[in-house]
């Protein structure tokens, strides 16, 4: 419609100026009556009518020989407004053809141009501007009323195609996502089109990410299974071992230099299988648990851990040493936290270190904990797999599962823990916490 309008502007000048043109050549033809005369003059009746006919007060016919016919009422109008057709240009004439839609017709016009019937003949006429702004009125209407029709129709058309191309295809899309998210195990994968569109690729890019995660379903259930079976079978196992250990305690006792020699092996080998068992099912049925978070100092959590620590180090006062400052506190489940710094202090001295340094600082808007040990730093396989269940193990018969549950511990604070250096000169974990 809007280029409707922009056409229309020009297109009502344009059609003024050619019915004032076919006023003119109208009048042309009106003055050849007088040639008709012995005097070139007609009755006052006859020029009225001749007058009516053409729409116009008065018409003068300007010849090559400089000669003119004149054809106008006994008492001409006063004229409001000259118009030479022979000189207006594309502005002039808009600008004209708005003033006439905008005076209401109430002016008389002075029209001149070369007549259309006559080339080197100028015919002038004095006209009503009324006759020439209802033309144009009825001229717009038609136009308005065709572009009406032609925008509707377009408009339809355009309705459906978008209907067909774009909202039928996109309802397709979209009703094979909500279908997938509601029960995605057995929802049908959309089948792409095929279209080299942009929707053609969402479908193919859908039907991608479709096969994906039904791959990572199907995967997950086998884990959640196989976790499950996992879980059972280290249960009836914890329960055989205990079995076995209390008898293999039974045998330590028989005087038989053999029975003496291979016991502790068999004690140690069946007391690593227990403590496999027992860290399986805590990993599978705590993970992080239900956090009881509360502010606190840590530095009294750290002096706890100093016993704790020693009893797992033949007694050695001095393997964990506190940097924490006093008056720093956390906000934390204490019981928790304690639980990561315990798993970190014991594979550091398990691992070989003499000395385990806890600090701790206020960073931005996060407490930042640092758990650094002079040992020999992790192996490459602890490194490639660290913080992964069951393979992240830094020492012979670990299960991995300390720095697996430490950073579940910390994540469901809000918080993490990373891996800051490890070497021949030791290992530095640092843990952050929501301050």
């Amino acid at each position: 419609m809007l280029i409707e309008v922009l056409i229309l502007v020009p297109s009502i000048a344009g059609y003024r100026r050619d019915y004032l043109r076919m006023v003119l050549g109208e009048a042309h033809l009106a003055a050849l009556a007088l040639e008709a005369t012995p005097n070139n003059v007609v009755s006052p009746d006859l020029a009225r009518k001749l007058l009516q006919r053409v729409g116009a007060r008065g018409i003068v016919l300007h010849r090559r020989d400089n000669t003119a016919l004149m054809l106008d009422s006994p008492m001409p109008p006063k004229v409001d407004a000259t118009y030479d057709l022979r000189t207006a240009n594309l502005p002039e004439l808009v600008a004209a053809a708005a003033r006439c839609l905008i005076d209401r017709g109430h002016r008389v016009l002075r029209v001149l141009d070369v007549s259309p019937k006559e080339k080197g003949v100028v015919v002038e006429a004095i006209m009503d501007e009324a006759p020439v702004r209802a033309a144009i009125l009825r001229y717009a209407g038609r136009v308005l009323t065709i572009s009406m029709i032609t925008s509707l129709l377009a408009s339809v058309l355009l309705y459906f195609c978008l209907q067909w191309l774009v909202v039928r295809r996109m309802r397709r899309l979209t009703q094979s996502m909500m279908a997938f998210r509601d029960n995605p195990g057995e929802a049908a994968i959309l089948v792409p089109m095929g279209a080299a569109d942009e929707i053609g690729l969402a479908e193919r890019e859908l039907a991608r990410m479709q096969r994906t995660v039904l791959g990572a379903l199907h995967q997950n259930e086998r884990l959640v299974a196989l976790g499950t079976t996992v879980t059972k079978i280290s249960h009836d196992l914890k329960n055989v071992l205990s079995t076995v250990r209390l008898m293999s305690d039974g045998l330590a006792g028989i005087d038989v230099p053999e029975v003496k020699r291979v016991m502790p092996s068999l004690i140690a080998a069946i007391d690593r299988a227990v403590a496999l068992c027992v860290g399986t099912l805590g990993y599978t049925r705590e993970g992080a648990g239900r956090l009881n978070i509360k502010d606190f100092p840590l530095q009294p959590l750290v002096e706890e851990l100093t016993p704790v620590v020693a009893n797992g180090a033949n007694g050695d006062p001095h393997r964990l040493i506190d940097e924490v400052p006093p008056d720093l506190a956390v906000r934390a489940d204490r019981d928790q936290l304690f639980r990561v710094l315990l798993n970190l202090s014991r594979n550091a001295v398990e691992a070989g270190a003499n000395c385990v340094i806890i600090s701790a600082h206020n960073g931005d808007r996060r407490v930042m904990i640092s758990v650094a040990d002079d040992g020999p730093g992790l192996a490459p396989k602890a490194r490639d797999n660290l913080f992964r269940p069951f393979a992240g193990s830094a020492r012979p018969g670990g299960m991995g599962l300390g720095l697996a549950i430490a950073r579940e511990i910390l994540r469901a604070h809000g918080g993490d823990i990373t891996l800051g250096r490890s070497g021949a000169d030791g290992t530095l974990f640092h843990l952050s916490l929501p301050a």
